[in-house]
């Protein structure tokens, strides 16, 4: 099958990257051992800053659509890039919300492996969705990870450690969305300085 590359995006410049460190990274609790009896407990302020990754990828991913309904992420260096099968498949809305849901969760597992000293190159997600009706709307996402250099005794703590991303909450607690709208020629307002309120 061939693919064909849509147009790149590099996310290196749209966000500023941070250091990874305990404040990004979900802590651990151990008791004494890293393991078995490893404990996953969330104060991180991740969930109130913008998911963003560095190290090895050099902070970028690649989506690739397998499908109308999933996509798969994975790290790699240089640029971000947006694949598709074929050069008629677009990135729909739907790929662009399960590709936020995927690079948020992938971005809290790699701070998590960074800080728990486990390596994340080879870390990938699959994220497929299916509709629901009465509204019309997506019913179901399904997260899939392959971390074939994870040791097995971790499987555990990387799952939970998967559900601790902004978006999969925002998800688990919808927000509240408030729509307004105007007519006539377009205005140009000023952005308040956030800083000063």
């Amino acid at each position: 099958m061939k693919t064909t590359a849509l147009p790149r995006v590099d996310i290196r410049r749209r966000r500023k990257p941070f250091i990874l460190d305990a404040r990004w990274a979900p802590p651990v609790t151990t008791g004494g051992t890293r393991w078995p009896n490893e404990r996953i407990v969330e104060t991180s302020p991740c969930r109130r800053a913008a998911c963003t990754i560095v190290g090895a990828t050099g902070g970028t991913v690649k989506i690739t659509l397998l499908s109308e309904d999933s996509i798969r992420l994975e790290p790699i260096p240089g640029q971000m890039t947006i694949e598709a099968p074929t050069a008629e498949q677009s990135f729909s809305a739907f790929h662009m919300l399960a590709s936020g849901l995927a690079y948020c969760t992938f971005s809290v597992m790699y701070a998590w492996a960074e800080s728990a000293g486990l390596d994340a190159g080879d870390l990938t997600l699959e994220v497929s969705w299916t509709f629901a009706q009465d509204p019309q709307r997506v019913g179901r996402y399904d997260i899939r990870f392959h971390w074939p250099s994870l040791p097995p005794r971790r499987l555990d703590a990387a799952r939970r450690v998967a559900t601790m991303c902004t978006i999969h909450a925002t998800f688990l607690q919808p927000p509240v969305i408030a729509i307004d709208g105007t007519t006539g020629p377009l205005v140009a307002t000023a952005i308040p300085d956030r800083a000063s309120a």
